[in-house]
């Protein structure tokens, strides 16, 4: 039950929440750029024409089928393409606790990482287990996003490109990706969001976050009522303005759509008013 005497109590160590808010804020904004990185590395992988086996749709049609459908789909076959619709597919069946678990008790078991503390307080040993587990998660779902924003993306504009004699890497950077990722904007947020929550699930490794300092006060108080009342309140805080703010970027970018197409409304009417008086 909640009672004022546990809030006094647990006051008394609100050092321990500011530590663990600048940990959380740490945590996801590493994450949200190593797994941005990696989600867009990954999206051009998916979408690579990498097929190693080509050479062998130069036969005939009448000969691939007479050797059956493998030989046709070993000609398409991208190797790039499928690890990375394998490690997709891994990441996103999977639970995320069984990821950090993997990452930071198997694949950094060995490894000898330097024993300092971030901003005095942060286990870097602990850390960056956290982030790496956080960022491959984050970029199998981020690449799936990415993915389907740049197929949104009309097919012309591609040609229209090349026309002009850029290279696919210019029309990426300076036509596809630009419109892409304005189109997926609100899907992006929300897993910015899902990251700075999905955070907390790190203080299992000792993680000095929000979570963290929860299961601390509790083991100081002997209450866990109120400790979780203020872990809720920090985390309202954290992503609600955070929502908002992206909300607002959202809504300047998709200004000069609707300005434009206001005008194209206009130009019409003008059109059709003309024909009208002829």
């Amino acid at each position: 039950m909640l009672s004022a005497q546990g809030f006094a109590a647990t006051f008394k160590y609100l050092s321990m929440f500011r530590d663990g808010l600048i940990c959380t804020i740490s945590l996801s904004a590493l994450t949200v750029l190593f797994g941005f990185i990696l989600a867009l590395i990954l999206a051009m992988i998916r979408l690579s024409n990498f097929n190693v086996f080509r050479f062998l749709s130069t036969y005939s049609q009448r000969k691939l089928l007479q050797r059956g459908g493998f030989v046709l789909a070993l000609s398409r076959f991208n190797p790039l393409s499928f690890f990375a619709n394998v490690y997709v597919e891994v990441f996103r069946a999977t639970p995320l606790l069984v990821q950090l678990f993997i990452i930071y008790y198997i694949v950094f078991a060995g490894a000898d990482l330097p024993n300092f503390k971030l901003f005095g307080f942060i286990r870097f040993d602990r850390f960056l287990p956290g982030v790496v587990a956080l960022s491959l998660n984050s970029g199998a779902y981020l690449s799936e996003i990415i993915r389907s924003g740049i197929q949104s993306i009309d097919g012309g504009q591609t040609e229209a490109a090349r026309s002009l004699g850029m290279s696919q890497l210019q029309n990426m950077r300076f036509i596809i990706l630009p419109q892409a990722i304005k189109n997926i904007l609100p899907a992006i947020a929300n897993e910015f969001v899902t990251i700075i929550k999905e955070s907390s699930i790190c203080y299992t490794i000792g993680v000095q976050e929000i979570m963290y300092a929860v299961a601390s006060v509790k083991g100081a108080t002997f209450s866990i009522a109120e400790p979780l009342v203020i872990a809720t309140c920090v985390y309202f805080c954290l992503t609600f303005p955070t929502s908002k703010i992206i909300a607002h970027f959202e809504r300047k970018m998709s200004a000069g759509d609707k300005r434009n197409g206001a005008e194209a409304t206009n130009k019409k009417r003008e059109r059709k008013a003309k024909m009208t008086k002829v």
